[in-house]
């Protein structure tokens, strides 16, 4: 048996390479800890079969029939693609897990060195070819090629160093000079961008080594949104960068840290232009948090006195109700007699508006400031459902159905509550069943939002859709 065995070496040498093909097709990708150890079992059970043969990788085949050392010529150059192999499997078993997928292309640009090196030394050493001179051939070749893909391997090389020093990962959100996005993709050409719009952007890699890259993933899982805003120069700066503090506290998608702020970016004659900015979640849609910034900065900036262009002064209890959505079927003489019977409560910070089970006696409507709505759990704490600001309105229920409040609602700043007594909007609601309607069914939505909201865990509750039906009044 040893002797046929013996005799037959360079045969059994051959189906080792077969089986190991058939072997690595077959296995399934994931199976990555067998897929090495198969590797390295291959590689070492192959070196000993064609070493016992009389085969040596660092010389030529010995023997004198055209047929055999055409064989072992093949043999030996295999030996040396599959100590390649092996290198390449075994790095990346030894990188990856350091530097996760975004080390993908540096293996590459490796593995394809090691494969060259090892393509030299299969030429040197059992071909014996003359390496110095097809060194000096391919050097010339490489200056040829290096000058014709020059933008290519620039890209190439900026991402083996994006890769190497890792400015950003994948799922990272960034931004390259401007250019907004998640990472999906890092190749040996390019990085790819999902934005929130998702549509895909690909930024070359030798750019993105050059540009500004802002990472909003590096602050603890978070990114930057901010909003910019011009005032005509004549108002005062400390009036607009109160709202637009009460504007980053009213949006609750916004995290309390690392905390917002508000800058003067520039100003004119005619104009300052102010910025408020602050930190979401990764993930979130910041589209969708800046539009609330800007809807509630405006509100904000409204009730604080800036008027709009070409409108005429009026009083802050009458232009109020032309922002709540349940008085818009009113006709303005309607809104003005019913501004005259509003009285105006000041709150301060942190002070309950209407408490929890508490029947409200008049209608609130809120005309400054920034007010929050937490709902009762079954655990008995209070979880904070969303944030309202100005022209949106609390109390409804006792209003309508005479029911209790289903949550507490508390200032968070400073803030100005018009109250519109049951006598006056049940005149109202008398005079106009679009107004009783609009009640009625903002009420049913708000309970069953609430009902919704407590159903879920206390940490998948979502701040920002609820404040999309404090938003609805």
């Amino acid at each position: 048996m040893l002797e046929l065995i013996n005799s037959h070496l360079l045969l059994i040498a051959t189906a080792l390479l077969l089986v190991d093909i058939a072997a690595w097709r077959l296995l399934p990708a994931d199976a990555k800890l067998w897929r090495v150890v198969l590797r390295v079992v291959f590689f070492l059970t192959y070196s000993v079969v064609i070493v016992e043969a009389g085969l040596s990788p660092l010389l030529p085949p010995p023997w004198s029939s055209p047929a055999l050392n055409m064989l072992g010529s093949i043999l030996g150059i295999a030996w040396w693609l599959l100590l390649a192999r092996t290198a390449t499997v075994v790095m990346g078993v030894v990188l990856m897990p350091r530097s996760g997928h975004t080390g993908r292309l540096l293996q590459d640009v490796l593995g394809a060195l090691i494969f060259l090196l090892a393509a030299v030394a299969a030429a040197a050493y059992v071909m014996q070819l003359p390496v110095k001179g097809l060194l000096a051939t391919s050097g010339v070749v490489a200056i040829v090629v290096g000058l014709a893909l020059q933008s290519t391997l620039s890209d190439v090389f900026s991402g083996i160093v994006l890769n190497t020093t890792k400015p950003y990962r994948l799922d990272d959100w960034i931004s390259i000079d401007g250019v907004e996005g998640q990472v999906t993709e890092i190749d040996w050409r390019a990085t790819y961008l999902r934005t929130a719009q998702g549509s895909t952007v690909v930024i070359p890699n030798s750019v993105a080594a050059k540009a500004k890259v802002i990472n909003f993933n590096r602050a603890a899982n978070t990114q930057g949104v901010s909003i910019s805003i011009s005032v005509p120069a004549a108002v005062r700066p400390r009036v607009v960068i109160e709202a637009l503090e009460k504007t980053l506290q009213g949006v609750s998608a916004l995290l309390p840290k690392p905390p917002g702020k508000v800058s003067i970016k520039g100003s004119d004659l005619e104009a300052v232009e102010y910025e408020a900015s602050g930190f979401i979640a990764t993930g979130q849609n910041s589209a969708e948090v800046r539009n609330l910034m800007f809807d509630l900065a405006h509100r904000l900036l409204e009730a604080a006195g800036v008027q709009r262009s070409g409108e005429a002064p009026r009083s802050r209890m009458r232009s109020v109700l032309d922002d709540v959505k349940i008085f818009r079927s009113l006709s303005s003489e309607q809104k003005d007699e019913l501004s005259q019977n509003m009285l105006a409560q000041r709150y301060i910070a942190g002070q309950v508006v209407l408490e929890f089970d508490e029947v409200a006696e008049h209608l609130m409507v809120i005309g400054t400031g920034v007010v929050s709505a937490a709902v009762h759990n079954a655990q008995g704490e209070f979880v904070e459902a969303g944030r309202m600001g100005p022209g949106e309105v609390l109390g409804e229920e006792g209003i309508t159905s005479g029911v209790p409040s289903h949550g507490r609602f508390t200032t968070l700043s400073s803030a100005v509550i018009y109250l519109i007594d049951k006598e006056h909007i049940q005149h109202c609601l008398q005079e106009s069943t679009e107004v009783s309607n609009a009640l009625k069914k903002l009420h049913a939505f708000r309970t069953t939002a609430s009902e919704s909201l407590l159903l879920q865990k206390p940490a998948e509750v979502k701040k920002g859709k609820f404040l999309s039906w404090l938003q609805r009044t």
